[in-house]
């Protein structure tokens, strides 16, 4: 088994021109195609992310891949994002498949067991926004809701009429 710790020169001025040219060409195509490319809004955001990272380290370290290649793989990738997050805003169909829905998990201090279940989330997770929300009790809370991006929110109780804000969201209240 033989290790190489060094290919010679040209693979390293290989990979800085190509890691120049690929991240440039990754910059560009970004900025044309907006802001949204990148947030982590939801897994199908994340999962474009994990890709494009992965392209460009392809482009970079494999001898086999072109520039051109990995330009027009970027551009595809990011093409795809921008048509699913374009019909998801126009298509309440596309945008469910797509981001999924947000889903209450407690309601006025009650855990809504079915709900903690599909959401596949413990009490205790729920226990822990709470508290770094700042409250110290679940009787303080209006509701927890996990969003479409994983994330938790913590809606405070404040009066009676608050629980109108959470229509839309799935769960029992």
């Amino acid at each position: 088994m033989e290790l190489v710790f060094f290919n010679g020169w040209g693979s390293l001025l290989r990979i800085l021109v190509m890691g120049i040219l690929a991240y440039a060409t990754l910059i560009l195509f970004l900025r044309m195609s907006g802001n949204r490319t990148l947030s982590k809004m939801n897994a199908f955001d994340l999962i474009v992310t994990v890709a494009l990272g992965s392209t460009l380290a392809t482009v970079l370290l494999s001898k086999d891949v072109a520039l051109l290649d990995g330009a027009v793989a970027l551009a595809l990738l990011i093409s795809l994002q921008f048509i699913i997050t374009w019909t998801s805003v126009r298509f309440r169909w596309i945008r469910r498949l797509v981001t999924g829905e947000p889903l209450m998990l407690l309601y006025r201090g009650e855990f809504l067991t079915s709900s903690l279940r599909q959401a596949r989330v413990t009490q205790d997770e729920v226990r822990s926004a709470i508290r770094s929300s700042g409250l110290a009790d679940v009787a303080a809370v209006e509701a927890v809701v996990i969003e479409t991006d994983g994330s938790l929110s913590v809606v405070k109780r404040h009066s009676e009429s608050s629980h109108s804000s959470l229509d839309g969201i799935r769960g029992r209240h």
